[in-house]
Protein backbone atom coordinates (compact mmCIF):
# COMPACT_ATOMS: atom_id res chain seq x y z
CA UNK A 1 0.00 0.00 0.00
CA UNK A 2 1.42 3.40 -0.89
CA UNK A 3 2.05 5.97 1.82
CA UNK A 4 -0.80 8.25 0.72
CA UNK A 5 -3.39 5.52 0.98
CA UNK A 6 -1.94 4.30 4.27
CA UNK A 7 -2.04 7.77 5.79
CA UNK A 8 -5.66 8.24 4.73
CA UNK A 9 -6.82 4.81 5.81
CA UNK A 10 -9.56 4.91 8.44
CA UNK A 11 -10.58 2.26 10.94
CA UNK A 12 -12.21 -0.45 8.77
CA UNK A 13 -14.46 -1.87 11.50
CA UNK A 14 -15.61 1.61 12.45
CA UNK A 15 -16.49 2.34 8.83
CA UNK A 16 -18.39 -0.95 8.45
CA UNK A 17 -20.39 -0.32 11.62
CA UNK A 18 -21.10 3.28 10.67
CA UNK A 19 -22.51 2.16 7.32
CA UNK A 20 -24.91 -0.24 9.06
CA UNK A 21 -26.02 2.43 11.54
CA UNK A 22 -26.69 4.88 8.68
CA UNK A 23 -28.78 2.27 6.84
CA UNK A 24 -30.66 1.30 10.02
CA UNK A 25 -31.84 4.90 10.39
CA UNK A 26 -33.99 4.37 7.27
CA UNK A 27 -35.43 1.07 8.55
CA UNK A 28 -38.09 0.04 11.02
CA UNK A 29 -35.68 -2.06 13.05
CA UNK A 30 -35.38 -2.61 16.79
CA UNK A 31 -32.24 -1.31 18.52
CA UNK A 32 -31.42 -4.74 19.98
CA UNK A 33 -31.27 -6.19 16.46
CA UNK A 34 -28.80 -3.52 15.35
CA UNK A 35 -26.64 -4.10 18.44
CA UNK A 36 -26.53 -7.82 17.71
CA UNK A 37 -25.60 -7.36 14.05
CA UNK A 38 -22.78 -4.92 14.82
CA UNK A 39 -20.73 -7.56 16.66
CA UNK A 40 -19.09 -10.75 15.45
CA UNK A 41 -19.90 -14.27 16.62
CA UNK A 42 -16.32 -15.50 16.85
CA UNK A 43 -12.82 -14.12 16.31
CA UNK A 44 -9.87 -16.52 16.16
CA UNK A 45 -6.30 -15.19 16.37
CA UNK A 46 -3.48 -17.63 15.67
CA UNK A 47 0.30 -17.56 15.69
CA UNK A 48 1.33 -19.80 12.80
CA UNK A 49 4.85 -21.29 13.07
CA UNK A 50 6.50 -22.04 9.72
CA UNK A 51 9.91 -23.55 8.96
CA UNK A 52 11.34 -21.42 6.15
CA UNK A 53 13.52 -22.75 3.33
CA UNK A 54 16.70 -21.52 5.05
CA UNK A 55 15.83 -23.41 8.23
CA UNK A 56 14.70 -20.33 10.16
CA UNK A 57 11.43 -20.51 12.09
CA UNK A 58 9.02 -17.62 11.46
CA UNK A 59 5.79 -16.89 13.29
CA UNK A 60 2.94 -15.45 11.21
CA UNK A 61 -0.07 -13.78 12.84
CA UNK A 62 -3.32 -15.06 11.33
CA UNK A 63 -7.05 -14.55 11.82
CA UNK A 64 -10.43 -16.07 11.06
CA UNK A 65 -13.44 -13.94 11.96
CA UNK A 66 -17.00 -15.28 11.79
CA UNK A 67 -19.53 -12.47 11.82
CA UNK A 68 -22.97 -14.04 11.33
CA UNK A 69 -24.48 -17.41 10.34
CA UNK A 70 -28.16 -16.60 10.74
CA UNK A 71 -28.91 -17.31 7.06
CA UNK A 72 -26.47 -20.14 6.48
CA UNK A 73 -22.83 -21.22 6.95
CA UNK A 74 -20.15 -18.58 7.31
CA UNK A 75 -18.56 -17.66 3.98
CA UNK A 76 -15.57 -15.52 3.15
CA UNK A 77 -12.12 -15.39 1.62
CA UNK A 78 -8.64 -15.69 3.08
CA UNK A 79 -6.10 -13.01 2.20
CA UNK A 80 -2.31 -13.08 2.47
CA UNK A 81 -1.03 -9.53 2.96
CA UNK A 82 1.62 -7.78 5.08
CA UNK A 83 -0.97 -5.41 6.53
CA UNK A 84 -3.73 -7.91 7.24
CA UNK A 85 -4.94 -7.32 10.79
CA UNK A 86 -7.86 -8.22 13.00
CA UNK A 87 -9.66 -4.91 12.48
CA UNK A 88 -9.60 -5.25 8.69
CA UNK A 89 -10.64 -8.90 8.76
CA UNK A 90 -13.49 -8.12 11.18
CA UNK A 91 -14.84 -5.40 8.88
CA UNK A 92 -14.61 -7.63 5.80
CA UNK A 93 -16.44 -10.44 7.60
CA UNK A 94 -19.31 -8.05 8.30
CA UNK A 95 -19.41 -6.93 4.68
CA UNK A 96 -19.60 -10.58 3.59
CA UNK A 97 -22.78 -11.03 5.63
CA UNK A 98 -24.53 -8.17 3.84
CA UNK A 99 -23.11 -9.19 0.46
CA UNK A 100 -24.53 -12.71 0.70
CA UNK A 101 -27.87 -11.31 1.80
CA UNK A 102 -28.03 -8.71 -1.01
CA UNK A 103 -27.81 -11.45 -3.65
CA UNK A 104 -30.07 -13.63 -1.46
CA UNK A 105 -27.86 -16.70 -1.18
CA UNK A 106 -27.94 -18.80 2.03
CA UNK A 107 -24.58 -17.84 3.50
CA UNK A 108 -23.42 -15.73 6.40
CA UNK A 109 -20.22 -13.72 6.57
CA UNK A 110 -16.65 -14.55 7.55
CA UNK A 111 -13.12 -13.55 6.56
CA UNK A 112 -9.59 -14.73 7.14
CA UNK A 113 -6.13 -13.28 6.84
CA UNK A 114 -2.49 -14.12 7.35
CA UNK A 115 -0.04 -11.29 7.99
CA UNK A 116 2.71 -12.17 5.52
CA UNK A 117 4.31 -11.00 2.29
CA UNK A 118 3.63 -13.82 -0.19
CA UNK A 119 5.73 -12.07 -2.85
CA UNK A 120 8.86 -12.85 -0.82
CA UNK A 121 7.95 -16.47 -0.02
CA UNK A 122 8.67 -19.61 -2.02
CA UNK A 123 5.92 -21.98 -3.11
CA UNK A 124 7.09 -24.49 -0.49
CA UNK A 125 6.95 -21.86 2.28
CA UNK A 126 3.45 -20.80 1.23
CA UNK A 127 2.31 -24.42 1.27
CA UNK A 128 3.71 -25.07 4.76
CA UNK A 129 2.14 -21.87 6.08
CA UNK A 130 -1.22 -22.63 4.47
CA UNK A 131 -1.35 -26.18 5.79
CA UNK A 132 -0.42 -25.14 9.35
CA UNK A 133 -2.98 -22.30 9.24
CA UNK A 134 -5.63 -24.79 8.06
CA UNK A 135 -4.69 -27.16 10.88
CA UNK A 136 -5.17 -24.37 13.40
CA UNK A 137 -8.58 -23.21 12.10
CA UNK A 138 -9.90 -26.71 11.30
CA UNK A 139 -12.13 -26.84 14.43
CA UNK A 140 -14.13 -23.82 13.23
CA UNK A 141 -14.42 -24.46 9.47
CA UNK A 142 -16.28 -27.09 7.44
CA UNK A 143 -18.75 -27.44 4.54
CA UNK A 144 -21.74 -26.84 6.84
CA UNK A 145 -19.99 -24.43 9.20
CA UNK A 146 -17.55 -22.04 7.50
CA UNK A 147 -16.36 -22.21 3.89
CA UNK A 148 -13.18 -20.21 3.00
CA UNK A 149 -12.38 -18.99 -0.51
CA UNK A 150 -9.59 -17.07 -2.32
CA UNK A 151 -9.01 -13.40 -1.66
CA UNK A 152 -6.01 -11.06 -1.97
CA UNK A 153 -2.86 -13.07 -2.91
CA UNK A 154 -4.54 -16.45 -2.53
CA UNK A 155 -5.63 -18.66 -5.42
CA UNK A 156 -6.95 -22.12 -6.40
CA UNK A 157 -3.66 -23.75 -5.38
CA UNK A 158 -3.97 -22.34 -1.86
CA UNK A 159 -7.56 -23.63 -1.71
CA UNK A 160 -6.31 -27.06 -2.83
CA UNK A 161 -3.84 -27.14 0.09
CA UNK A 162 -6.60 -26.14 2.52
CA UNK A 163 -8.96 -28.80 1.17
CA UNK A 164 -6.29 -31.50 1.27
CA UNK A 165 -5.19 -30.66 4.82
CA UNK A 166 -8.76 -30.55 6.11
CA UNK A 167 -9.59 -33.80 4.32
CA UNK A 168 -6.58 -35.56 5.89
CA UNK A 169 -7.78 -34.42 9.33
CA UNK A 170 -11.31 -35.73 8.64
CA UNK A 171 -10.17 -39.01 7.08
CA UNK A 172 -12.08 -38.52 3.82
CA UNK A 173 -12.13 -36.07 0.91
CA UNK A 174 -14.21 -32.98 1.71
CA UNK A 175 -14.34 -30.80 -1.42
CA UNK A 176 -17.07 -28.55 0.01
CA UNK A 177 -14.84 -27.13 2.75
CA UNK A 178 -13.56 -24.42 0.37
CA UNK A 179 -14.60 -22.84 -2.89
CA UNK A 180 -12.42 -21.40 -5.62
CA UNK A 181 -10.65 -24.75 -5.97
CA UNK A 182 -8.98 -26.07 -9.14
CA UNK A 183 -11.45 -27.72 -11.51
CA UNK A 184 -9.68 -31.05 -11.00
CA UNK A 185 -10.62 -30.99 -7.30
CA UNK A 186 -14.26 -30.00 -7.60
CA UNK A 187 -13.95 -26.35 -8.53
CA UNK A 188 -16.65 -24.69 -10.58
CA UNK A 189 -16.48 -23.46 -14.13
CA UNK A 190 -16.73 -19.68 -14.19
CA UNK A 191 -15.41 -19.18 -10.64
CA UNK A 192 -12.12 -17.48 -11.55
CA UNK A 193 -13.75 -14.69 -13.54
CA UNK A 194 -16.90 -14.42 -11.40
CA UNK A 195 -15.99 -11.34 -9.32
CA UNK A 196 -14.66 -9.33 -12.27
CA UNK A 197 -17.61 -10.38 -14.40
CA UNK A 198 -19.95 -9.25 -11.63
CA UNK A 199 -18.32 -5.79 -11.65
CA UNK A 200 -18.90 -5.68 -15.41
CA UNK A 201 -22.53 -6.84 -15.25
CA UNK A 202 -23.61 -4.47 -12.48
CA UNK A 203 -21.82 -1.55 -14.17
CA UNK A 204 -23.69 -2.26 -17.39
CA UNK A 205 -26.95 -2.05 -15.45
CA UNK A 206 -25.87 1.29 -13.98
CA UNK A 207 -24.86 2.59 -17.41
CA UNK A 208 -28.21 1.54 -18.89
CA UNK A 209 -30.02 3.28 -16.03
CA UNK A 210 -28.08 6.49 -16.72
CA UNK A 211 -28.39 6.23 -20.49
CA UNK A 212 -24.64 5.81 -21.07
CA UNK A 213 -23.87 3.71 -24.17
CA UNK A 214 -21.33 0.92 -23.66
CA UNK A 215 -19.62 1.52 -27.00
CA UNK A 216 -16.79 3.94 -26.37
CA UNK A 217 -17.55 4.25 -22.65
CA UNK A 218 -14.30 5.27 -20.93
CA UNK A 219 -13.37 2.92 -18.10
CA UNK A 220 -10.59 3.36 -15.52
CA UNK A 221 -9.64 0.33 -13.43
CA UNK A 222 -7.43 0.35 -10.37
CA UNK A 223 -6.10 -3.19 -10.19
CA UNK A 224 -5.22 -5.83 -12.74
CA UNK A 225 -5.71 -9.12 -10.89
CA UNK A 226 -8.56 -11.58 -11.04
CA UNK A 227 -11.04 -8.76 -10.35
CA UNK A 228 -9.65 -5.73 -12.18
CA UNK A 229 -7.99 -7.68 -14.98
CA UNK A 230 -11.05 -9.82 -15.68
CA UNK A 231 -13.38 -6.81 -15.53
CA UNK A 232 -11.11 -4.96 -17.96
CA UNK A 233 -11.33 -7.83 -20.45
CA UNK A 234 -15.12 -7.90 -20.28
CA UNK A 235 -15.38 -4.14 -20.77
CA UNK A 236 -12.87 -4.23 -23.63
CA UNK A 237 -14.68 -7.06 -25.43
CA UNK A 238 -18.04 -5.29 -25.01
CA UNK A 239 -16.74 -2.24 -26.90
CA UNK A 240 -15.92 0.02 -23.96
CA UNK A 241 -12.63 1.93 -23.94
CA UNK A 242 -10.41 0.95 -21.01
CA UNK A 243 -8.17 4.00 -20.75
CA UNK A 244 -6.20 3.19 -17.57
CA UNK A 245 -5.20 0.19 -15.46
CA UNK A 246 -2.79 -0.29 -12.58
CA UNK A 247 -1.23 -2.62 -10.05
CA UNK A 248 0.60 -2.01 -6.77
CA UNK A 249 3.63 -0.58 -8.64
CA UNK A 250 1.73 2.01 -10.67
CA UNK A 251 -0.44 2.32 -13.74
CA UNK A 252 -0.63 2.99 -17.44
CA UNK A 253 -2.89 5.50 -19.21
CA UNK A 254 -3.90 5.89 -22.84
CA UNK A 255 -6.83 8.21 -23.63
CA UNK A 256 -7.35 6.35 -26.94
CA UNK A 257 -7.87 3.08 -25.08
CA UNK A 258 -5.45 0.41 -23.89
CA UNK A 259 -4.83 -2.94 -25.51
CA UNK A 260 -6.07 -4.83 -22.44
CA UNK A 261 -4.71 -8.18 -23.59
CA UNK A 262 -1.25 -6.61 -23.98
CA UNK A 263 -1.44 -5.02 -20.52
CA UNK A 264 -2.35 -8.34 -18.89
CA UNK A 265 0.32 -10.18 -20.88
CA UNK A 266 2.85 -7.64 -19.61
CA UNK A 267 1.58 -8.23 -16.07
CA UNK A 268 2.10 -11.97 -16.48
CA UNK A 269 5.58 -11.62 -17.96
CA UNK A 270 7.03 -8.70 -16.02
CA UNK A 271 4.83 -8.66 -12.88
CA UNK A 272 3.69 -5.10 -13.70
CA UNK A 273 1.34 -3.38 -16.17
CA UNK A 274 4.04 -1.03 -17.46
CA UNK A 275 6.15 -2.67 -20.15
CA UNK A 276 7.56 -2.49 -23.69
CA UNK A 277 4.45 -3.88 -25.39
CA UNK A 278 2.03 -1.47 -23.71
CA UNK A 279 1.25 1.78 -25.49
CA UNK A 280 0.53 4.43 -22.88
CA UNK A 281 2.06 6.75 -20.33
CA UNK A 282 2.97 5.93 -16.75
CA UNK A 283 0.55 7.13 -14.11
CA UNK A 284 0.37 6.76 -10.33
CA UNK A 285 -2.49 5.03 -8.57
CA UNK A 286 -3.49 8.36 -7.02
CA UNK A 287 -3.58 10.10 -10.43
CA UNK A 288 -5.55 7.23 -11.94
CA UNK A 289 -8.44 7.77 -9.52
CA UNK A 290 -8.86 11.35 -10.77
CA UNK A 291 -8.97 10.72 -14.53
CA UNK A 292 -11.95 11.93 -16.53
CA UNK A 293 -14.08 8.90 -17.45
CA UNK A 294 -17.54 7.41 -17.36
CA UNK A 295 -16.63 4.48 -15.09
CA UNK A 296 -14.08 4.26 -12.28
CA UNK A 297 -13.66 0.75 -10.87
CA UNK A 298 -11.38 0.54 -7.80
CA UNK A 299 -10.59 -3.17 -7.80
CA UNK A 300 -7.55 -3.34 -5.50
CA UNK A 301 -7.37 -2.37 -1.82
CA UNK A 302 -9.73 -0.64 0.60
CA UNK A 303 -9.77 3.01 1.60
CA UNK A 304 -8.51 4.55 -1.65
CA UNK A 305 -11.35 7.05 -2.14
CA UNK A 306 -11.28 9.41 0.82
CA UNK A 307 -12.28 12.91 1.89
CA UNK A 308 -8.93 14.08 0.52
CA UNK A 309 -9.44 13.00 -3.11
CA UNK A 310 -13.17 12.35 -3.66
CA UNK A 311 -13.87 15.90 -4.83
CA UNK A 312 -11.43 15.38 -7.71
CA UNK A 313 -13.08 12.18 -8.97
CA UNK A 314 -14.47 12.85 -12.45
CA UNK A 315 -16.26 9.54 -13.12
CA UNK A 316 -20.02 9.31 -13.58
CA UNK A 317 -20.11 5.78 -12.13
CA UNK A 318 -17.95 4.28 -9.38
CA UNK A 319 -18.13 0.47 -9.37
CA UNK A 320 -16.45 -0.97 -6.28
CA UNK A 321 -14.66 -4.14 -7.31
CA UNK A 322 -12.61 -3.99 -4.10
CA UNK A 323 -14.03 -4.34 -0.61
CA UNK A 324 -14.46 -0.99 1.13
CA UNK A 325 -12.55 1.27 -1.28
CA UNK A 326 -14.65 4.32 -0.35
CA UNK A 327 -14.83 5.93 3.10
CA UNK A 328 -18.17 7.31 4.40
CA UNK A 329 -16.87 10.89 4.02
CA UNK A 330 -15.92 10.20 0.41
CA UNK A 331 -19.35 8.64 -0.13
CA UNK A 332 -21.02 11.91 0.88
CA UNK A 333 -18.77 13.96 -1.39
CA UNK A 334 -19.35 11.67 -4.38
CA UNK A 335 -23.11 11.71 -3.78
CA UNK A 336 -23.12 15.52 -3.72
CA UNK A 337 -21.26 15.46 -7.05
CA UNK A 338 -23.95 13.21 -8.54
CA UNK A 339 -21.68 10.18 -8.96
CA UNK A 340 -23.66 6.96 -9.29
CA UNK A 341 -22.24 4.38 -6.86
CA UNK A 342 -22.37 0.63 -7.42
CA UNK A 343 -21.36 -0.43 -3.88
CA UNK A 344 -18.99 -3.29 -3.11
CA UNK A 345 -21.61 -5.58 -1.58
CA UNK A 346 -23.39 -5.52 -4.95
CA UNK A 347 -20.63 -4.88 -7.49
CA UNK A 348 -18.27 -7.62 -6.35
CA UNK A 349 -20.87 -10.16 -5.25
CA UNK A 350 -20.22 -12.31 -8.33
CA UNK A 351 -17.48 -14.20 -6.50
CA UNK A 352 -19.58 -15.31 -3.55
CA UNK A 353 -22.46 -16.12 -5.92
CA UNK A 354 -20.43 -18.56 -8.01
CA UNK A 355 -18.81 -19.84 -4.80
CA UNK A 356 -22.35 -20.77 -3.77
CA UNK A 357 -22.80 -22.59 -7.07
CA UNK A 358 -19.54 -24.48 -6.46
CA UNK A 359 -20.60 -25.43 -2.92
CA UNK A 360 -23.97 -26.71 -4.13
CA UNK A 361 -22.29 -28.78 -6.86
CA UNK A 362 -19.85 -30.27 -4.33
CA UNK A 363 -22.57 -31.21 -1.83
CA UNK A 364 -24.73 -32.84 -4.51
CA UNK A 365 -21.96 -34.25 -6.75
CA UNK A 366 -23.17 -32.17 -9.68
CA UNK A 367 -21.33 -30.49 -12.55
CA UNK A 368 -23.01 -27.48 -14.15
CA UNK A 369 -22.00 -26.17 -17.56
CA UNK A 370 -20.29 -22.80 -17.94
CA UNK A 371 -23.34 -21.51 -19.84
CA UNK A 372 -25.66 -22.52 -17.00
CA UNK A 373 -23.42 -20.86 -14.41
CA UNK A 374 -23.12 -17.69 -16.50
CA UNK A 375 -26.91 -17.42 -16.86
CA UNK A 376 -27.54 -18.06 -13.16
CA UNK A 377 -24.94 -15.44 -12.23
CA UNK A 378 -26.38 -12.84 -14.59
CA UNK A 379 -29.93 -13.48 -13.40
CA UNK A 380 -28.99 -13.11 -9.73
CA UNK A 381 -26.89 -9.96 -10.13
CA UNK A 382 -29.33 -8.20 -12.45
CA UNK A 383 -32.19 -9.01 -10.09
CA UNK A 384 -30.20 -7.76 -7.08
CA UNK A 385 -29.28 -4.54 -8.91
CA UNK A 386 -32.95 -3.92 -9.71
CA UNK A 387 -34.00 -4.48 -6.09
CA UNK A 388 -31.30 -2.14 -4.76
CA UNK A 389 -32.16 0.54 -7.32
CA UNK A 390 -35.85 0.29 -6.41
CA UNK A 391 -35.07 0.82 -2.71
CA UNK A 392 -32.79 3.76 -3.55
CA UNK A 393 -35.54 5.44 -5.58
CA UNK A 394 -38.33 4.63 -3.11
CA UNK A 395 -36.48 5.81 0.00
CA UNK A 396 -34.44 8.48 -1.81
CA UNK A 397 -31.16 7.12 -0.49
CA UNK A 398 -27.81 6.30 -2.07
CA UNK A 399 -27.21 2.96 -3.75
CA UNK A 400 -24.89 1.97 -0.91
CA UNK A 401 -27.51 2.67 1.72
CA UNK A 402 -30.10 0.90 -0.42
CA UNK A 403 -27.90 -2.20 -0.69
CA UNK A 404 -27.26 -2.15 3.05
CA UNK A 405 -30.96 -1.71 3.76
CA UNK A 406 -31.71 -4.76 1.61
CA UNK A 407 -28.94 -6.90 3.13
CA UNK A 408 -29.39 -5.86 6.74
CA UNK A 409 -33.17 -6.27 6.51
CA UNK A 410 -32.84 -9.87 5.30
CA UNK A 411 -30.42 -10.74 8.09
CA UNK A 412 -32.52 -8.90 10.69
CA UNK A 413 -35.61 -10.85 9.63
CA UNK A 414 -33.68 -14.09 10.09
CA UNK A 415 -32.53 -12.97 13.54
CA UNK A 416 -36.04 -12.12 14.68
CA UNK A 417 -37.44 -15.39 13.34
CA UNK A 418 -34.72 -17.47 15.02
CA UNK A 419 -34.65 -15.41 18.20
CA UNK A 420 -32.05 -15.28 20.96
CA UNK A 421 -31.51 -18.59 22.78
CA UNK A 422 -31.45 -19.33 25.64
Amino acid sequence: MNSTVQANRENPTGIARKQVEIAAAYMDIESWVVRRLLVTNREVTINVPVKMDDGELKIFRAYRVQHCDLRGPYKGGIRYHPEADLDEVRALAMLMTWKSAVVNIPFGGAKGGVQCDPKTMSQAELERMTRRFTWEISPVIGPERDIPAPDVSTNPQVMAWIMDTYSILKGNTVPGVVTGKPLELGGSLGRFEATGKGVFLTTLEAAAHLGIPVQGMRVVIQGSGNVGGVAALFFHRAGAKVIAMSDSKGGVYNPQGLDVEAVLACKDQYACVIGPRVEGEDITNAELLELECEVLAPCALSGVLTAQNAARVKARIVAEGANGPTTPEADDILADKGVFMVPDILANAGGVTVSYFEWVQNLQNLLWSEQEISKRLSDILISAFGQVLAIAQDKKVSMRNAALILGVDRVARALKLRGIYP
